[in-house]
């Protein structure tokens, strides 16, 4: 850079005096450039100030998608996630939670991030826990250290690490008993002397979660429609809860989740569900449908038949499905009839229990049976297609 002289006026002292100096020596001191140059600058400058906004708006608005609280919600006959897509649960059946803590554990088998990872390898987006109505309450005997705040606390925390890998989560009414009996196995129907208290309890602990839902009985079976909306007087003494009380225990908690509603014979039966249907003050009821290859309701005639009527009014969800045999033909026939009606469907179970349970598994890290191949594929074939839980996946 070239050097500038500055010359000072005779008789003036340096530090008042005038100094002349040339143009570009005081362009150089005071950093200035020619009016085009600084014009250009300028530009330049707001361009760069306009690019650097708009990627500060991007980061925001990704930032904003991604905190999104994942959510599940009723509109209409789809459900909806929280953005106010549609949505289908696509999942399995995670079974353990219902018999184990009579046994002195929680659960088979491990539910930590790494069992669950080795399940969203096949691209689900949902879960099922299937409850014990005792060991949640802490009544009729299970073990102290497996029933009551430490059952609850672990069916929280395995819901909190469910979530945090993306899955909705559906808690399932499975195995109770009436009076002092001790729940070990499936009933005909809810009992009213404790499945009220359950699910209020359960409403309560999880009403601020919005990606749960409830299913209020596993397999209803041997009774009437007006018993399982109303509750009666069984032949073997005892009175059951019907479906409107357990809605009931739901909603006074103020929990406002989806509600699953299983129909009759084991829940394969829907023929009479939309006219017993409970009344949901929430308008977040889901019909409840069990498919396996030896039940009534087997056939793409049947699911035609009445699946269909009760889709179009009201989200329908599989909440099991499976076949016997470790083969993979019926549950792609009943998918492949599910996915264009918009229904949901979730495997029973993620449980090596043998190819009669039926399980979807060999062993706990996730190798399939011949029956798991067929559900695994086809969920990573509509994942890939239609990308998460999306209508159509």
């Amino acid at each position: 850079m070239a050097s500038c002289t500055i010359t000072m006026r005779a008789g003036v002292s340096h530090e008042f005096g005038y100094r002349s100096e040339s143009r570009a020596c005081y362009l150089e001191r005071h950093r200035l450039l020619p009016r085009p140059r600084r014009r250009r600058a300028t530009v330049r400058l707001c361009l760069a100030i306009t690019l650097s906004l708009a990627v500060i708006a991007a980061i925001a608005w990704w930032a904003a998608q991604s905190q999104l609280t994942l959510t599940l919600r009723v509109i209409g006959n789809k459900l909806v996630d929280e953005r106010g897509s549609p949505i289908r649960l696509l999942g399995i059946d995670r079974s353990g939670t219902e018999y184990a803590c009579n046994h002195g554990r929680f659960t088979d088998g491990p539910t930590d991030k790494q069992s669950i990872t080795a399940m969203t390898s096949w691209r689900i987006n949902a879960l099922r826990i299937p409850l014990n109505e005792d060991c949640w309450l802490g009544i009729n005997g299970p073990p102290a250290r497996y029933g009551g705040a430490q059952y609850r606390a672990a069916i929280r925390a395995y819901v909190t690490r469910l979530h945090q890998a993306g899955l909705y989560v559906i808690l399932d009414l499975h195995w109770n008993a009436p009076g002092r009996a001790r729940a070990t196995g499936q009933q005909p129907m809810a009992d009213l002397d404790h499945s009220v208290a359950f699910w209020s309890s359960v409403a309560r602990v999880f009403k601020a979660d919005p990606a749960v839902a409830f299913d209020l009985y596993n397999e209803p079976y041997g009774i009437s429609w007006k018993c399982w909306r109303d509750g009666c007087i069984l032949p073997e003494g005892w009175r059951t809860a019907g479906m409107q009380a357990l809605v009931k225990a739901v909603r006074s908690m103020g929990a406002r989740q989806p509600i699953i509603a299983s129909g009759l014979d084991s829940g394969n039966d829907l023929t009479q569900w939309l006219r017993y249907r409970p009344y949901d003050p929430a308008g977040q009821l889901a019909a409840g449908f069990h498919a396996y290859n030896f039940m009534p309701c087997h056939t793409v005639a049947c699911w035609n038949k009445v699946i269909t009527q009760v889709a179009r009014r009201v989200p329908v969800v599989t909440t099991e499905m499976g076949e016997v045999g470790c083969t993979d033909a019926f549950i792609n026939s009943f998918m492949s009839w599910a996915d264009p009606v918009g229904v949901s469907y979730l495997g029973w179970s993620w449980n090596p229990a043998g190819c009669g349970a039926p399980a979807l598994i060999t062993s706990w890290n996730g190798q399939p049976t011949g029956y798991g191949k067929g559900l695994r594929a086809h969920l990573i074939k509509l994942s890939s297609q239609q990308g998460r839980g999306s209508e159509g996946a």
